[in-house]
């Protein structure tokens, strides 16, 4: 893994107003922390800093940090990025001190090769379950990701981590039977409600219910139309 350079300096004073105040001057606050020694505030010159990102590499990478107008260095990893929500830029770095001959746990992410047989003769969904894992290695045998072939994959069948070849040196830390990947079958269309439905036997027997009322009320109008001829006589 080839490393990259930047040239940063101690902050001497802390705080929003300094923080502003660097970020004014194109400078980003960050701190250097981790291999069991005090923590240092540092600031990092931002067209550096973009300069070294627009060049590739990954979120793993390891920096050599040389303090300005002196012989020390340090390997570091970025380990936190904050970035300001309105300008997308960032506002602060946390770098960890890294011993080039120590193993370190990291993330890396997966990559998927090739179009499943399942996706490209049955219709089927491809499913990416699960796109990082940790891993733990000494920092120069750090993978930027690992590339993972699924053009098998059939309809209802899947991939674990366990297929996965590791490069030398590289030891996985989570559980073998994790799914990196699957295929299932497309979801059919649920068919649309029929308008017009069988009625139910309730609805149904509805009408039959009102007819009765209807020849209830006819005998009821009748008995009542008797009684008052019967009155009137």
């Amino acid at each position: 893994m080839s490393e990259a350079t930047i040239e940063v300096q101690r902050r001497e004073r802390a705080g929003k107003s300094e923080n502003r105040r660097l970020r004014n001057r194109d400078l980003i606050p960050a701190v250097l922390y981790g291999a069991d020694k005090e923590p240092i505030a540092i600031q990092v010159p931002r067209v550096t800093l973009l300069d070294l990102f627009k060049d590739g590499g990954h979120e793993n990478r390891i920096f050599l940090l040389k303090l300005a107008g002196t012989d020390q260095t340090r390997h570091a990893m970025v380990r936190d990025i904050q970035v300001d929500a309105m300008t997308n830029k960032v506002t602060h770095l946390d770098f960890q001190r890294i011993a080039m001959d120590k193993k370190i746990r990291v993330r890396v992410h997966l990559a998927l090769d090739g179009v499943p047989a399942g996706v490209k003769n049955e219709g089927g969904i491809l499913d990416f379950v699960t796109r990082d894992v940790e891993v733990e290695c000494l920092p120069s045998a750090i993978p930027q990701e690992i590339r993972v072939d699924v053009s098998s994959l059939q309809v209802g069948q899947h991939l674990e981590v366990g297929v996965i070849e590791w490069p030398d040196g590289v030891s996985y830390l989570g559980s073998p039977d994790a799914v990196i990947a699957s295929v299932k079958h497309a979801r059919m269309e649920e068919a649309p409600a029929v308008a017009a439905a069988a009625p139910t036997e309730e609805a149904a027997a509805e009408p039959e219910v009102i007819a009765r009322g209807k020849k209830d009320e006819t005998k009821e109008g009748k008995e009542g139309k008797e009684a008052k001829e019967g009155k009137g006589a």
